[in-house]
């Protein structure tokens, strides 16, 4: 058995350190080994107990966790788990911090809530065992390809990520132009996250990203982003596809579940559809991706070495579902290969 993971909580709250300490210590993989109330405090306990991760309030005085965030990428990165609330306000920084270089994020809790935290015992368990190497930013990417350069067939592209998808999502989208082929995500996120993620990478794309709402028409152009916590993504209708948000237990202990994305993209498009694997804790899509590659689609996984965490993308490889293994810069182009429409007519 390996050592615990040695966790420094760092929160304002001294109530919600405490809250925080006891669900990590529940699990005996977890060691916390010190708590700090600013970021001032965590300066100093980083340097005296050197610790394998930093669960992070964003919300803090004297220097707000966003800035103390970029200090530590810059100075002394490593897995940084950001706890935030469950508002606009609370998604629009988790989101940044994401980008800056933090692993993953937890929702603070409702008054009420039965589990607080969800797995975030878990989260901070893969944090301490990556081998990542920590960035500042989302890496620059190319300009993507003209409208006049790319000419869209008939596929439809389905992506599902999870641990280290924001910043991979970024990655792959910014490379599609803007008649990109109508694509499908699943990202695991809270819920009120994936409103403010889908007006981010509408903002940072060509294309134009919005949050799936049901009976949405899947259009060039377009990217539908699965809402966060309470419904499945699916598509359906063979004449005009469109999106569908399903009322249905978690599939993997997700919901919305990349397998549950993936089957309905395998029924309906078959071999006129590419799907995606990214980076994520756990097996989710990876059954749905091998029932896409039998049903005569596409399919890539992120290469091991590009990943936050290579878990979705390694059950996918060794369940046979990957037909190709790509780093994440070359995700994106190679999509783009996959669904142009060919010279002699459209696929």
């Amino acid at each position: 058995m390996s050592a615990p993971a040695r966790v420094l909580v760092v929160d304002d709250s001294p109530t919600m350190r405490g809250l925080i300490t006891a669900v990590l210590s529940s699990d005996p993989e977890v060691n916390v080994i010190g708590q700090a109330g600013d970021a001032l405090e965590a300066r100093e306990a980083i340097k005296r107990l050197n610790p394998d991760v930093l669960t992070l309030d964003i919300e803090m005085p004297n220097m707000n966790g966003l800035d103390f965030l970029e200090k530590i990428m810059t100075l002394r990165p490593m897995p940084v788990i950001m706890v935030s609330t469950m508002t606009h306000r609370g998604a629009e920084a988790t989101l940044a911090a994401l980008e800056i270089g933090a692993f993953d994020c937890v929702g603070k809790p409702a008054p009420g809530e039965l589990r607080p935290f969800g797995d975030l015992a878990e989260k901070v368990k893969a944090a301490a065992r990556t081998q990542r190497q920590y960035s500042q930013s989302v890496a620059a990417v190319a300009p993507p390809p003209s409208v006049a350069d790319f000419r869209v067939g008939r596929k439809i592209v389905a992506i599902g990520s999870s641990t280290g998808g924001v910043e991979a999502l970024i990655a792959v989208l910014q490379k599609f132009p803007a008649n990109c082929p109508p694509t499908v995500i699943t990202q695991h996120m809270p819920p009120t996250f994936t409103k403010s993620f889908a007006e981010r990478l509408n903002r940072l794309c060509a294309p134009v990203v919005q949050e799936a709402t049901d009976g949405a028409r899947l259009e060039i152009g377009k990217i539908y982003l699965a809402p966060g916590g309470e419904r499945h993504l699916q598509v359906s209708g063979a004449s005009a596809p469109c999106c569908r948000l399903i009322d249905r237990a978690p599939v993997n202990g997700h919901r919305p579940s990349v397998d549950v994305l993936f089957d309905s993209v395998a029924e309906l498009a078959g071999r006129n559809a590419v799907g995606v694997i990214l980076t994520g804790m756990g097996r989710d899509g990876a059954a749905g991706l091998l029932k896409m590659r039998h049903a005569g689609a596409r399919t890539l996984g992120q290469n091991e070495k590009t990943c936050v965490v290579y878990g979705m993308p390694r059950v996918a490889h060794e369940l046979g579902a990957v037909e190709q293994q790509l780093p994440l810069s070359a995700i994106g182009e190679e999509i783009l290969k996959m669904t142009a429409a060919r010279k002699e007519g459209t696929e």
